[in-house]
């Protein structure tokens, strides 16, 4: 995977230095380009953005810019000729970007000499760590239904989220007991599910997260409760004891920065669900199972 987040930083590179390779929005077709390296657009959204800890759009529009700034600063070229060049409609646009990334508008960066803010081209590395194992097993799961209470909340990536623990804090407690007996297959208990995720994990890009339980495809569900269909496929499950919420945030990272990298499985498009199997009276430890939809991915890199 390490090989393919390389190759994809050095196809932005090229694509960018030719002109933009877009669609009519300006945008890079990142589905063509993990097709043509050998994986698939969720799973190379998902590992880029754990990795660079940003988005790949937000990646790409920052080298974009930086390029852009570059010909603003060493060029007489019309800025509209620049703003089309690096993929904008108009003059307009292209001054309201760059004043985003830069701090100014180009005119004035042009006059004043800068300054800029330049996005460094990412490079990928895999350190391995062996003091830190892994505990994760692959199980082929039939099609089920999660059930339970959903809302649409804003993506958070620290702390704790008060939207989510305010929702899961306006359900009565007889209704976590009656969500629980529902559970009929695996995963077992009451889950954390999130599901509808922005593919770049984009700070404050929406989610839904339903509190409930998943239940076989047959069951029947009482009125009242929000569905998700699930398909029948492989998941990583993943599993995390310790410190509360320490443990849990570790094993996240480590699902991104040393087990997909080096395994040949990829995250499919699915929701990620979290069961937490056991904790102390005080929630300072837990014992959690981290369930993420996976596929087998290519043995071999395309060009």
């Amino acid at each position: 995977m390490i090989d393919v987040l390389n190759q994809l930083v050095e196809r932005v590179e090229l694509l960018l230095a030719d002109g933009p390779a877009v669609d009519g929005s300006g945008d890079l077709d990142v589905a063509g380009l993990a097709r043509s390296l050998g994986t698939t657009e969720h799973h190379l959204r998902r590992m880029f953005s754990s990795l660079a800890g940003t988005p790949l759009s937000e990646y790409v529009r920052r080298r974009r810019l930086s390029a852009a700034a570059v010909d603003v600063l060493t060029t007489d070229d019309d800025l509209l000729a620049i703003a089309v060049r690096h993929g904008y409609g108009s003059a307009e646009a292209f001054g309201r970007a760059f004043a985003a990334v830069h701090g100014a508008p180009p005119g004035q960066v042009r006059r004043e000499g800068g300054p800029v803010t330049a996005q460094p081209r990412i490079s990928f590395h895999l350190t391995v760590r062996g003091s830190t194992p892994v505990d994760v097993r692959i199980i082929d799961q039939p099609a089920f239904r999660l059930v339970g209470h959903a809302a649409r909340v804003p993506l958070l990536h620290h702390g704790t989220n008060p939207h989510i623990a305010a929702h899961v804090a306006s359900i009565p407690a007889e209704e976590h007991a009656r969500l629980k007996a529902l559970s009929d297959t695996e995963p077992a208990g009451l889950l954390a599910v999130s599901d509808d995720l922005d593919p770049d994990r984009a700070e404050g890009s929406e989610l839904t997260h339903l509190h409930g339980v998943a239940v076989q495809a047959t069951t029947a569900v009482p009125d009242g409760l929000d569905v998700i269909e699930v398909r029948a496929g492989a998941w990583a499950v993943f599993r995390s004891s310790g410190p509360h919420p320490a443990a849990l945030q570790q094993l996240w990272a480590d699902t991104a920065t040393q087990w997909f990298p080096s395994s040949s499985w990829r995250l499919r498009p699915g929701p990620e669900l979290l069961a937490v199997l056991e904790h102390d009276e005080g929630w300072t430890t837990a014992t959690c199972e981290l369930w993420l939809p996976v596929e087998p991915g290519a043995t071999t890199v395309g060009g």
